[in-house]
């Protein structure tokens, strides 16, 4: 019988994972994972299995410290050409990116995994949804790496404050590329009998 009254963690900081389960009428707190990303290396994994293993590991991060609790964790990378982008780290290396992702069709990968110790419940699954983009001029370029939207955020963009100006059309889902897809997310929670919000 599916559950439609249960709350969750969310093991993310992320502005936009909250605002995209607000909207969906979800109820959840917030518990940042803490772990290190540094300790996997970009490369050591192909793209999606990169985003599905630090998806869990940031859910289990929480999870241990609340077994009880049902924990949500996410991770989104962009895939280019079989190349991990992350967040940049300065303003030099936000332009490297953007003139890397801005010439070609890229992937925007979303590892998430939904972890309840308590009940042995761990699955971890990933959306991919693929960026076709516009070409950026060089004003376009320079205004986005000064408005320093870009902190933050694989790929060095986020798709719902520059996308009609940056991005052609994309094939797959419009949340996974904000950083949480909510559709698959319902299938998930599905599977283990808790009913999404109406």
């Amino acid at each position: 019988m599916a559950d439609d009254s249960f709350s969750f963690i969310l093991a993310s900081a992320s502005p936009r994972r909250q605002q995209l389960l607000n909207q969906a009428g979800y109820k959840f707190r917030i518990i940042p994972s803490d772990i290190d990303e540094s300790y996997l290396p970009m490369g050591t994994m192909p793209p999606a299995d990169y985003a599905r293993t630090l998806a869990l590991a940031k859910a289990k991060n929480i999870a241990d410290k609340y077994p009880e609790s049902l924990v949500i964790g996410a991770d989104t990378i962009v895939d280019f050409n079989g190349e991990i982008i992350g967040k940049a780290d300065d303003d030099k290396q936000a332009e490297q990116i953007i003139r890397k992702l801005f010439s070609t069709n890229h992937k925007v990968i979303t590892g998430v995994a939904i972890v309840q110790i308590s009940q042995g419940i761990e699955i971890v699954q990933s959306d991919t949804t693929i960026i076709y983009p516009r070409k950026m001029t060089e004003e376009q370029i320079a205004a986005h790496i000064k408005g320093q939207t870009w902190q933050g955020k694989a790929g060095a963009y986020a798709i719902q404050e520059t996308g009609d100006e940056f991005v052609e059309r994309i094939d797959g889902s419009l949340t996974n590329v904000v950083g949480l897809p909510m559709e698959l997310l319902e299938t998930m929670l599905n599977s283990i009998g808790k009913k999404p919000p109406k």
